[in-house]
Protein backbone atom coordinates (compact mmCIF):
# COMPACT_ATOMS: atom_id res chain seq x y z
CA UNK A 1 0.00 0.00 0.00
CA UNK A 2 0.97 3.72 -0.69
CA UNK A 3 1.69 6.06 2.01
CA UNK A 4 1.90 9.68 1.92
CA UNK A 5 3.11 12.05 4.81
CA UNK A 6 1.24 15.25 5.28
CA UNK A 7 3.18 18.11 7.27
CA UNK A 8 0.96 20.27 8.55
CA UNK A 9 2.71 23.64 9.74
CA UNK A 10 1.90 25.40 13.14
CA UNK A 11 -1.90 23.68 12.93
CA UNK A 12 -1.81 25.21 16.85
CA UNK A 13 -1.37 28.98 15.73
CA UNK A 14 -2.81 29.05 11.60
CA UNK A 15 -5.68 27.78 11.02
CA UNK A 16 -7.88 31.16 10.10
CA UNK A 17 -11.40 30.08 7.65
CA UNK A 18 -11.10 26.60 8.14
CA UNK A 19 -7.57 26.28 6.69
CA UNK A 20 -7.59 23.00 8.48
CA UNK A 21 -9.66 21.60 5.56
CA UNK A 22 -6.89 21.64 3.34
CA UNK A 23 -5.48 18.70 5.01
CA UNK A 24 -8.32 17.03 5.25
CA UNK A 25 -9.27 17.18 1.69
CA UNK A 26 -5.49 15.85 0.96
CA UNK A 27 -6.33 13.31 3.39
CA UNK A 28 -9.67 12.03 2.37
CA UNK A 29 -9.21 12.29 -1.42
CA UNK A 30 -5.95 9.85 0.06
CA UNK A 31 -7.78 6.80 1.70
CA UNK A 32 -10.61 7.30 -0.73
CA UNK A 33 -7.78 5.49 -2.87
CA UNK A 34 -6.80 2.95 -0.52
CA UNK A 35 -3.48 5.16 0.22
CA UNK A 36 -2.07 5.14 3.92
CA UNK A 37 -1.98 8.91 4.89
CA UNK A 38 0.15 10.20 8.25
CA UNK A 39 -0.84 13.81 9.12
CA UNK A 40 2.74 15.38 11.00
CA UNK A 41 1.78 18.08 13.11
CA UNK A 42 5.21 20.44 13.31
CA UNK A 43 4.98 23.28 15.44
CA UNK A 44 7.18 25.99 17.16
CA UNK A 45 10.26 23.58 18.58
CA UNK A 46 9.59 20.53 16.60
CA UNK A 47 12.46 19.09 14.16
CA UNK A 48 12.26 18.99 10.84
CA UNK A 49 14.42 17.13 7.94
CA UNK A 50 14.67 16.86 4.38
CA UNK A 51 12.17 14.03 3.42
CA UNK A 52 10.23 13.81 6.73
CA UNK A 53 7.03 14.94 5.14
CA UNK A 54 5.73 14.32 0.81
CA UNK A 55 3.33 17.45 1.18
CA UNK A 56 3.71 20.41 3.99
CA UNK A 57 0.56 23.04 4.51
CA UNK A 58 1.07 25.95 5.86
CA UNK A 59 -1.75 27.96 6.60
CA UNK A 60 -2.57 31.83 7.35
CA UNK A 61 -3.25 33.15 10.93
CA UNK A 62 -3.92 36.59 12.71
CA UNK A 63 -0.74 38.78 13.22
CA UNK A 64 -0.48 37.65 16.76
CA UNK A 65 -0.19 34.45 15.69
CA UNK A 66 2.08 34.66 12.93
CA UNK A 67 4.79 36.68 15.29
CA UNK A 68 5.04 33.46 17.39
CA UNK A 69 5.82 31.38 14.90
CA UNK A 70 7.66 33.50 12.66
CA UNK A 71 11.21 33.30 13.94
CA UNK A 72 10.87 29.39 13.99
CA UNK A 73 10.17 29.07 10.50
CA UNK A 74 12.39 31.61 8.69
CA UNK A 75 15.24 31.28 11.06
CA UNK A 76 14.75 27.35 12.61
CA UNK A 77 12.90 25.72 9.91
CA UNK A 78 13.49 27.65 6.96
CA UNK A 79 17.15 26.18 5.75
CA UNK A 80 15.39 23.19 5.57
CA UNK A 81 12.08 24.28 4.12
CA UNK A 82 13.78 26.00 1.03
CA UNK A 83 15.70 22.91 0.75
CA UNK A 84 13.09 20.72 0.44
CA UNK A 85 11.12 23.61 -1.86
CA UNK A 86 14.34 23.98 -4.24
CA UNK A 87 13.96 19.89 -4.06
CA UNK A 88 10.76 19.53 -5.78
CA UNK A 89 8.47 18.51 -1.97
CA UNK A 90 5.02 19.62 -2.77
CA UNK A 91 4.24 22.45 -0.55
CA UNK A 92 0.57 24.21 -0.53
CA UNK A 93 0.65 27.30 1.28
CA UNK A 94 -2.16 29.91 2.20
CA UNK A 95 -2.15 33.55 2.69
CA UNK A 96 0.02 34.55 5.70
CA UNK A 97 1.87 31.18 5.34
CA UNK A 98 2.14 32.20 1.01
CA UNK A 99 3.54 35.45 2.12
CA UNK A 100 6.15 33.80 4.14
CA UNK A 101 7.82 32.30 1.00
CA UNK A 102 8.62 35.45 -0.33
CA UNK A 103 11.49 37.97 0.24
CA UNK A 104 9.58 40.00 2.79
CA UNK A 105 6.49 41.92 4.08
CA UNK A 106 6.50 45.58 4.04
CA UNK A 107 3.65 46.82 6.55
CA UNK A 108 1.75 49.56 5.92
CA UNK A 109 3.51 51.84 8.35
CA UNK A 110 6.73 50.89 6.46
CA UNK A 111 8.05 48.11 9.06
CA UNK A 112 9.93 45.08 6.77
CA UNK A 113 9.44 41.41 8.19
CA UNK A 114 12.23 39.35 6.77
CA UNK A 115 10.85 36.43 5.33
CA UNK A 116 11.89 32.71 4.03
CA UNK A 117 13.32 34.04 0.58
CA UNK A 118 11.91 30.55 -0.94
CA UNK A 119 10.15 32.23 -3.79
CA UNK A 120 11.20 35.59 -5.49
CA UNK A 121 8.45 37.65 -4.43
CA UNK A 122 7.54 40.13 -1.75
CA UNK A 123 4.40 41.49 0.10
CA UNK A 124 3.64 45.13 0.58
CA UNK A 125 0.58 46.00 3.35
CA UNK A 126 -1.99 48.12 2.56
CA UNK A 127 -4.47 50.18 5.01
CA UNK A 128 -7.57 48.72 2.87
CA UNK A 129 -8.34 45.13 2.77
CA UNK A 130 -9.44 43.01 0.08
CA UNK A 131 -12.01 40.89 1.46
CA UNK A 132 -14.43 38.93 -1.51
CA UNK A 133 -15.53 35.56 -2.16
CA UNK A 134 -13.64 35.05 -5.09
CA UNK A 135 -13.34 32.98 -8.56
CA UNK A 136 -10.40 32.17 -10.51
CA UNK A 137 -8.93 29.77 -13.48
CA UNK A 138 -6.57 27.35 -12.86
CA UNK A 139 -4.86 25.20 -15.54
CA UNK A 140 -3.45 21.88 -14.14
CA UNK A 141 -1.07 20.69 -17.29
CA UNK A 142 -0.93 24.22 -18.83
CA UNK A 143 -3.96 23.58 -21.63
CA UNK A 144 -7.55 22.85 -20.22
CA UNK A 145 -8.83 25.40 -17.14
CA UNK A 146 -11.46 24.43 -14.86
CA UNK A 147 -12.44 27.34 -12.57
CA UNK A 148 -11.99 27.43 -9.30
CA UNK A 149 -13.83 29.15 -5.87
CA UNK A 150 -12.67 30.57 -2.43
CA UNK A 151 -12.84 33.25 -0.33
CA UNK A 152 -9.91 35.92 0.21
CA UNK A 153 -9.34 38.22 3.32
CA UNK A 154 -5.76 40.16 2.95
CA UNK A 155 -4.34 43.66 3.67
CA UNK A 156 -1.57 42.52 1.53
CA UNK A 157 -0.22 43.37 -2.16
CA UNK A 158 1.72 40.42 -2.75
CA UNK A 159 3.80 41.02 -6.08
CA UNK A 160 5.81 38.38 -8.27
CA UNK A 161 9.39 38.50 -9.37
CA UNK A 162 10.31 38.21 -13.25
CA UNK A 163 9.44 34.88 -14.74
CA UNK A 164 7.70 33.52 -11.91
CA UNK A 165 4.45 31.92 -12.24
CA UNK A 166 0.79 32.75 -11.13
CA UNK A 167 -1.21 30.06 -9.63
CA UNK A 168 -4.73 31.03 -11.54
CA UNK A 169 -6.09 33.74 -13.03
CA UNK A 170 -8.98 36.04 -11.31
CA UNK A 171 -12.31 36.00 -12.66
CA UNK A 172 -13.92 37.54 -10.01
CA UNK A 173 -11.96 38.99 -6.29
CA UNK A 174 -8.27 41.15 -6.33
CA UNK A 175 -6.03 38.05 -5.74
CA UNK A 176 -2.33 38.97 -5.51
CA UNK A 177 -2.40 42.87 -5.52
CA UNK A 178 -5.75 43.71 -7.40
CA UNK A 179 -3.77 44.96 -10.36
CA UNK A 180 -2.13 42.88 -12.92
CA UNK A 181 -5.04 39.91 -12.61
CA UNK A 182 -2.85 37.00 -11.19
CA UNK A 183 -3.78 34.51 -8.02
CA UNK A 184 -1.40 32.97 -6.12
CA UNK A 185 2.57 31.41 -7.31
CA UNK A 186 3.76 28.11 -8.20
CA UNK A 187 7.36 27.17 -8.04
CA UNK A 188 8.28 23.57 -8.99
CA UNK A 189 5.67 22.04 -6.53
CA UNK A 190 5.34 24.62 -4.44
CA UNK A 191 1.86 26.74 -4.87
CA UNK A 192 0.71 29.43 -2.98
CA UNK A 193 -2.67 31.49 -2.71
CA UNK A 194 -5.00 33.95 -0.69
CA UNK A 195 -7.69 31.69 -0.80
CA UNK A 196 -8.99 30.73 2.42
CA UNK A 197 -12.69 28.74 2.49
CA UNK A 198 -10.82 26.08 2.78
CA UNK A 199 -9.98 25.59 -1.09
CA UNK A 200 -8.84 22.72 -1.48
CA UNK A 201 -12.43 20.50 -0.50
CA UNK A 202 -14.46 22.58 -3.33
CA UNK A 203 -11.81 22.36 -5.54
CA UNK A 204 -10.28 18.62 -6.32
CA UNK A 205 -8.74 19.12 -9.10
CA UNK A 206 -6.03 20.94 -7.46
CA UNK A 207 -6.21 18.58 -4.36
CA UNK A 208 -5.05 15.87 -7.23
CA UNK A 209 -2.47 17.28 -8.10
CA UNK A 210 -0.86 18.33 -5.32
CA UNK A 211 -1.55 14.48 -4.52
CA UNK A 212 -0.47 13.12 -7.66
CA UNK A 213 2.89 15.50 -7.72
CA UNK A 214 4.02 14.08 -4.13
CA UNK A 215 3.18 10.67 -5.04
CA UNK A 216 5.43 10.61 -8.22
CA UNK A 217 7.98 12.24 -6.67
CA UNK A 218 7.80 9.09 -4.64
CA UNK A 219 7.07 6.01 -6.45
CA UNK A 220 8.01 7.03 -10.04
CA UNK A 221 6.99 9.16 -12.66
CA UNK A 222 4.55 6.40 -14.01
CA UNK A 223 2.58 6.21 -11.05
CA UNK A 224 -0.87 6.84 -11.88
CA UNK A 225 -3.35 8.43 -9.34
CA UNK A 226 -7.03 6.30 -9.25
CA UNK A 227 -10.00 8.18 -10.20
CA UNK A 228 -12.79 8.67 -7.51
CA UNK A 229 -15.89 9.87 -7.54
CA UNK A 230 -16.04 14.07 -7.37
CA UNK A 231 -19.63 14.79 -6.95
CA UNK A 232 -20.18 16.00 -3.74
CA UNK A 233 -16.79 18.18 -4.17
CA UNK A 234 -17.90 19.52 -7.43
CA UNK A 235 -21.46 19.97 -5.68
CA UNK A 236 -19.81 22.17 -3.20
CA UNK A 237 -18.55 24.14 -5.78
CA UNK A 238 -21.30 24.76 -7.49
CA UNK A 239 -23.08 25.97 -4.28
CA UNK A 240 -20.58 28.81 -3.75
CA UNK A 241 -20.56 29.77 -7.31
CA UNK A 242 -24.79 30.09 -7.16
CA UNK A 243 -23.58 32.57 -4.00
CA UNK A 244 -20.92 34.49 -5.52
CA UNK A 245 -23.27 34.80 -9.11
CA UNK A 246 -26.56 36.63 -6.72
CA UNK A 247 -24.52 38.01 -4.84
CA UNK A 248 -24.49 36.38 -1.80
CA UNK A 249 -21.87 35.65 0.66
CA UNK A 250 -20.45 32.09 0.61
CA UNK A 251 -21.20 29.67 3.34
CA UNK A 252 -17.26 28.81 4.07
Amino acid sequence: MEKIVIGHFYPDLLNLYGDRGNVLALAVRSRLRDIEVEIRNISVGDDLKEGDIDIGFIGGGQDSEQNIMSDDLVKVKGPVIKSMIESGTVFFTVCGGYQMLGKYYKEHDGKVIECLGAIDLYTEGEKERFINDTVYEFSPDGKSSVTCVGFENHSGRTYLGEGVMPFMKVVKGHGNNGKDGTEGVRYKNTFGTYSHGSFLPKNPEVTDLLLELALKRKYGEDYILKPIDDLGAKEAREAALKYIETGKEQMI
